[in-house]
């Protein structure tokens, strides 16, 4: 009797979700809120009568940015690809209302007011730019190496840098980097993005110089000791300096009362080596490496094009902030207002931010691992 032959055994494809990434976020906004209460109650205290002012209004706008991150992730990713034209024309038209009816706050006219809440367009705009511009390369994918689309496509996105540069030329920058990152990783010829990137430099040449108080923010770079304007940069150096390897310990930090201003926005990197030192600031940039390198891997196992460059702009807007925050308190690039990623104080980037990583984590949903 023969031997019967055996049957090849069927694949199964299972769900994956990344939970490594969930974690990360989780401890990320954990270590950003203890470091926000350390760094802003003296301000909060001396201001308005309550150590945990700062520290409750961003608890509450990471409650709201959780609770989208969960309800995001649930939603098939592919779902915004037929809203991406309208969320690209909503921030477009956000972020030109606020050069005429923008509220001003400390000379800087960024936030549009909805009742009692304040709103920043420009965070929005990240988030939109990143669901437009990856459907506009997954419906153009064929034709993206050609170097004359690849114009068009950065073309498509400059008018929102140029609304957004009008009041907030860092925040345009990032636009203007997530959406060169992304490119960069859909275009198989890598030749282009010289061009791309001299004329880019070419223009932010041009518009720094174009206005007065841009140019006089490279002299306080290069010779902050000698303006009044590069107080904060030298308080924060100061600070950085003075941590040493393991810092003066949690809360003990001396520059946060009263001598870098606003310390828990830009600048509370430098509390963050004060206080925890070297050991502590290395330690939270190898979190947000992990968390890169997740972003990497979901990327690269996306179910299409699509999501993998969805989750490629959500990391070149991580990278790119972390990058240009930390440059700046170490004085290595002209001072820009980049706000820290999930530990500096902000509502409307918090909020948006963990938007985002809803979006990540949707299309980690997504992919199916095949198992025999």
């Amino acid at each position: 009797m023969a031997k019967s032959q055996e049957r090849p055994k069927k694949e199964k494809s299972i769900r994956y979700f990344d939970y490594s990434m969930l974690f990360l976020i989780i401890f990320l906004l954990c270590f950003g809120l203890i470091m926000l209460y350390s760094t802003s109650s003296y301000y909060g205290s001396t201001r308005f009568g309550n150590a945990a002012y700062y520290l409750k209004r961003q608890l509450f706008a990471t409650s709201l940015g959780v609770v989208a991150m969960i309800v995001i992730s649930r939603i098939p990713y592919r779902f915004w690809m037929h809203l991406s034209g309208l969320a690209y024309l909503l921030a477009l038209a956000l972020c030109t209302a606020v050069i005429f009816v923008g509220s001003e706050h400390k000379g800087q006219s960024r936030w549009l007011e909805i009742g009692p809440l304040s709103f920043q367009p420009s965070e929005f705009a990240k988030l939109a730019v990143i669901i437009f511009l990856a459907t506009i390369v997954y419906k153009t994918s064929r034709q993206i190496e050609e170097f004359k689309s690849l114009v068009k496509v950065i073309l498509i996105v400059m008018p929102i840098v140029g609304v957004v540069a009008y009041n907030n030329l860092s925040t345009a920058i990032i636009i203007l980097g997530i959406a060169i990152c992304m490119l960069f990783v859909a275009s198989p010829k890598y030749s282009h993005f010289v061009l791309v990137g001299a004329g880019a430099i070419l223009v932010g040449v041009v518009f720094i110089f174009a206005m007065s108080y841009r140019a006089e923010r490279i002299q306080i770079w290069l010779h902050p000791e000698e303006y009044d304007k590069g107080y904060q940069t030298m308080q924060g150096l100061y600070a950085i300096g003075s941590g040493g390897l393991f810092g003066r310990g949690l809360g003990e930090s001396m520059q946060k009362l009263g001598f870098i201003p606003e310390a828990q926005n830009d600048m509370i990197f430098s509390v963050i080596c004060e206080e925890l030192g070297l050991f502590g600031a290395v330690s939270l940039i190898l979190l947000y490496l992990l968390l890169i390198w997740r972003f990497m891997i979901v990327a690269n196992n996306a179910s299409d094009l699509y999501g993998a460059l969805i989750v490629v702009g959500v990391m070149a807007h991580i990278a790119i902030q972390v990058i240009l925050n930390i440059a700046v308190v170490t004085n290595s690039i002209p001072n820009t207002g980049i706000s820290l990623p999930f530990i500096s104080y902000g509502g409307t980037s918090i909020l948006f931010l963990l938007s985002e990583m809803g979006l990540a984590l949707s299309v980690s949903r997504g992919i199916r691992l095949e198992v025999v």
